[in-house]
């Protein structure tokens, strides 16, 4: 497939990707939704009121009106598979509607640079898994020692604790040290302050796209029909103050204040090419979650650190998400087999995602293994836990023959605390 506008090999957003995202062209206008294609935006709230999208048809309702996607997301997959085939149509290299129509391109054809990009979906509720076993282990070896490493129900359920959907914000957006309580090892008495050990999480998460009644499980077969499409996600934590928090409830201030998201939604459809089979589940999971078939997916996920005063982005981690011990359908599956309520625009996120060996380590807890081993930056600095200044990039991508799906990226920059 190749559409009529120019698209290079390595963008993240060829005819085969078309994710959705919102954007503004200006702060007072309403924002439109949108689908990326090379380094534009396929403005799909134009396109629904020119009938080039004719929604009424396919969705019984204008679906691009509301400035979210929630309106969208909550249709069938039926839905969102024609929506897709509409506008693979009309972008192909080969359909002369918007090709040939000057005026039409000019309203619905908008450069990404000259737009910002919004939250694409009103979150309800944000839930964080804790689905790596080499994470997991990983900081389980520095809390409590090899020997006890992985809890006794790790392997037998998808951990998670629910988060704060209201300090979820979308890339770009500066992130303001937190505050709060830590006890140094040798205390007495824990102290009041900003964190001294901030650090980010390399994480993916996915949208709900229809939800479920209360009381009525998501079955790990029916997993995929609620599922609407990935983004990246950055779970900033404050190590220091979660460490003291922890016991008995699990994280709290320490992960509250900021989740930061990639702004484009890769649709499920789009990954399906690069579907690969997850790690070899030991013991097997119980009835209810067993998962069948290749229900991972081989996203390429690479971390870089923009230092203060460089203008020079440092790549400090390459991981994949097939590192992932417990799949996304795994999740929602227990995630609502007690009758949990889903509802569109829901989030649900991985948990740091971290390789087998140190390279691949998805935060800095880990890469410099609780600040004892610091990264070695070009510059001479040394690198343990994120500094007022700071921007950390997070980048992903499915690589094709000659294409890739890519996720964009998601950024954020540490300001000192209030």
């Amino acid at each position: 497939m190749k559409s009529f506008i120019e698209v290079k090999n390595d963008s993240d957003f060829p005819l085969q990707n078309l994710p959705y995202g919102i954007f503004a062209k200006d702060e007072n206008e309403i924002p439109h939704a949108g689908t990326a294609i090379g380094d534009y935006i396929f403005d799909l709230t134009a396109a629904e009121k020119k009938g080039l999208i004719n929604s009424e048809d396919t969705a019984g309702k204008k679906v691009f009106t509301n400035g979210t996607l929630n309106e969208f997301m909550s249709c069938s997959k039926e839905v969102h598979r024609e929506f897709r085939k509409i506008i693979t149509s009309l972008l192909d290299e080969n359909n002369p509607k918007l090709r040939d129509n000057k005026e039409l391109r000019s309203e619905c054809l908008i450069k990404m640079e000259n737009v910002k990009m919004q939250m694409p979906v009103q979150i309800g509720d944000y839930t964080d898994f804790y689905s790596s076993k080499q994470h997991a282990t990983n900081v389980g070896i520095m809390f409590r020692g090899k020997e006890n490493a992985l809890m006794p129900n790790w392997l037998h359920i998808p951990v998670a604790y629910h988060g704060r959907a209201s300090s979820v914000v979308i890339s770009g957006t500066d992130i303001v040290r937190p505050k709060g309580q830590t006890k140094a090892e040798d205390a007495e008495m824990p102290s009041f302050g900003p964190s001294r050990l901030l650090d980010f999480e390399l994480e993916t998460g996915f949208f709900i796209g229809k939800g479920n009644k209360l009381g009525d499980p998501i079955s790990i077969e029916n997993a995929s029909d609620h599922i609407f499409g990935m983004v990246l996600v950055n779970d900033w934590s404050a190590r220091d103050i979660q460490k003291w928090e922890y016991v008995p409830l699990g994280p709290f201030l320490g992960k509250n204040f900021a989740t930061s998201i990639s702004p484009w939604i890769v649709t499920m459809e789009a990954l399906e090419p690069f579907r690969i089979r997850g790690e070899k589940q030991e013991p097997e999971p119980l009835p209810y979650l067993k998962s069948s078939g290749n229900n991972s997916f081989n996203i390429k996920l690479d971390v870089y650190i923009k230092p203060k005063d460089s203008d020079k982005e440092e790549l400090i981690s390459e991981s994949n998400f097939k590192n992932l011990y417990w799949d996304i359908y795994q999740q929602l599956a227990h995630h609502t087999v007690n009758g949990c309520n889903m509802k569109t625009g829901d989030l649900l996120a991985s948990g740091t995602i971290s390789g087998p060996d140190k390279y691949s380590y998805g935060s800095l807890l880990e890469l410099t293994w609780r600040g004892s081993e610091p990264i070695k930056l070009s510059s001479g600095d040394e690198l343990k836990f994120l500094r007022d200044g700071d921007e950390l990039i997070i980048k992903g991508y499915c690589q094709g023959d000659c294409y890739r799906i890519g996720f964009g990226e998601v950024r954020g920059k540490i300001l000192p605390a209030k």
